[in-house]
């Protein structure tokens, strides 16, 4: 990844969305914001976001929506999601896992576990698109060769 990751904070709650991009920009990173689903899916569709930060209670289209929407994008099914929400229960995580959620993180949200989550997630991209590349050059040195014999 060149340069800093570029997070996608999705929340109603506008108090919640400045205090974590405060946080998340407070160690470098780069940061959108979206009040609904559907500004975070807009964004996602023009913007190379590396990470979304997504509150499961919103309005109109709750954060399992979004995240599924999201999953259905072209070349977006391998986004971090990391679902933020006040009701850490079982049922909520079985939910966003069906869902495709990538990570869970409660509200309120503890600063240092933000910070390890996102470091993790953004970690395992950087992995996932290294192993791809890799994937990618041996497939290519595996094609028969066109030239004549």
């Amino acid at each position: 990844m060149a340069g800093p990751a570029l997070i996608l904070i999705v929340d109603d709650d506008s108090d919640c969305r400045e205090v974590t991009a405060r946080l998340l920009e407070r160690e470098g990173y780069l940061v959108r914001q979206a009040r609904t689903g559907a500004e975070c899916i807009a964004l996602v569709e023009r913007e190379p976001v590396d990470l979304v930060l997504l509150d499961v209670l919103m309005p109109e289209m709750d954060g399992f929506a979004v995240c599924a929407a999201l999953r259905a994008l072209p070349g977006k099914a391998g986004l971090p999601i990391i679902l933020l929400t006040g009701k850490d229960d079982l049922p909520t995580r079985l939910e966003g896992m069906h869902h495709g959620v990538s990570e869970f993180l409660a509200k309120p949200i503890n600063t240092h576990e933000l910070y390890a989550r996102v470091r993790a997630q953004l970690h395992i991209q950087a992995l996932t698109r290294q192993l791809e590349r890799v994937e990618r050059t041996l497939e290519a040195g595996d094609k028969p060769s066109t030239s004549s014999r």
